[in-house]
């Protein structure tokens, strides 16, 4: 469960993502005859708060930054060239179980969970502005240094495309930042690939820090972790998207990277619409189906002895992580992340990596499961 990264090559390849992005098959209207609603975006990074751009985002503010310009005063910031990509999509993916317990818990409890992960995109993406964005200037850009903040668009969305839970943000980074001197550039994109796995140890560590806060019992793997409360198998039976992946990998005899991204097009479905109640009681009836009460499981859980310990001696849940924590939880992750990939094919990341190298039996990661 590694954040993903891939750039959108053109300005009319950037308004299609936007046009997908905003809308999230599992916001629509009230009423058969509504339009469906446009998903959760927002403003973020320093280089936002610079162009005074807050709340959600516009199709013409986004279209304005894919081309360089200032949304509001229309100044130029940068300029465009032939090879210019006008952005790139970080994506940050909850564990499965993570998803699960947001969707068949009560309201209150499922604000907390969506906080936390939006907090957590939050922490990974201002540790890629504040150590990882760079820009050049100068002639043939022979002078490289930091900038000031990036301009993001996040869009949260909650659904994979086969309508099983699955909380994941789109953090829409555009080639366009503030230098410290005021002046605008474009980015080094190298930077941001290289960092991409260890923009996604913060998200999880910090992710983790905050669901345990919130009371949850949180199981860690080596670079992840997972909710106790959440049996496996139902991480397995909610996660109907990975499964048709694999079964198109095994029928077509895919095993590289690319064989495996065929097959997550191959079994791609178009965006399914669905009222926000409607789902909600297809999952809990679906959990019903299983046997799974998700009330008694965390009532067990609290019971076992390590959690019973707890609450008998009356402790409290941990204080807010620092940011220092935080990246020492994360950069521990990043070195079991290094050990693995000097063992296994320098070659392999993203879907691959996720659907065939299974240090832990039974772990589901759900990266290409969203949409």
């Amino acid at each position: 469960m590694v954040a993903s990264i891939s750039a959108r090559k053109s300005v009319a390849a950037a308004v299609s993502y936007f046009k997908h992005m905003a809308s999230d098959e599992y916001y629509t209207g009230k009423g058969e005859q509504q339009p469906e609603a446009e998903a959760d975006g927002e403003w973020a990074g320093r280089g936002a708060e610079r162009l005074a751009l807050e709340g959600p985002v516009s199709k013409a503010d986004f279209e304005a930054m894919l081309s360089g310009r200032d949304p509001k005063t229309g100044e130029r910031l940068t300029q465009p060239g032939k090879s210019h990509a006008p952005g790139w999509d970080m994506t940050f993916s909850a564990p499965k179980s993570v998803s699960v317990m947001w969707a068949l818990a009560p309201e209150a409890d499922r604000k907390a969970t969506e906080a936390a992960h939006r907090s957590a995109v939050h922490a990974a993406t201002t540790h890629l502005e504040d150590t990882h964005a760079f820009t050049r200037r100068g002639k043939g850009g022979a002078v490289r240094e930091p900038v000031a903040g990036l301009t993001i668009a996040r869009f949260h969305h909650h659904t994979s495309r086969d309508l099983d839970p699955q909380l994941h943000t789109h953090a829409f980074i555009f080639n366009c930042a503030p230098r410290r001197d005021g002046s605008w550039g474009s980015l080094v994109s190298r930077d941001l690939y290289k960092a991409q796995k260890e923009a996604g140890a913060v998200y999880r560590a910090h992710l983790a820090h905050e669901l345990e806060r919130g009371g949850h019992a949180v199981d860690r793997y080596g670079t992840t972790f997972r909710l106790t409360a959440i049996p496996r198998d139902i991480e397995r039976a909610f996660s109907k998207r990975r499964q048709a992946i694999e079964q198109a990998a095994d029928t077509y005899g895919y095993r590289s990277p690319k064989g495996m991204e065929q097959a997550a097009l191959r079994t791609r479905q178009a965006k399914r619409p669905a009222q926000r109640a409607a789902l909600f009681e297809a999952w809990k009836q679906e959990a019903r189906a299983l046997g799974f009460d998700l009330s008694r499981a965390r009532l067990q859980v609290a019971r076992a002895p390590a959690h019973g310990q707890q609450a008998k001696n009356g402790s409290r849940p941990a204080p807010a992580p620092s940011t220092d924590r935080v990246l020492a939880s994360a950069q521990r992750m990043l070195s079991v992340i290094a050990e693995t990939s000097r063992a296994t094919s320098s070659g392999d990341s993203g879907l691959a990596a996720n659907l065939r190298e299974r240090a832990n039996p039974g772990d589901l990661p759900s990266e290409r499961e969203r949409d």
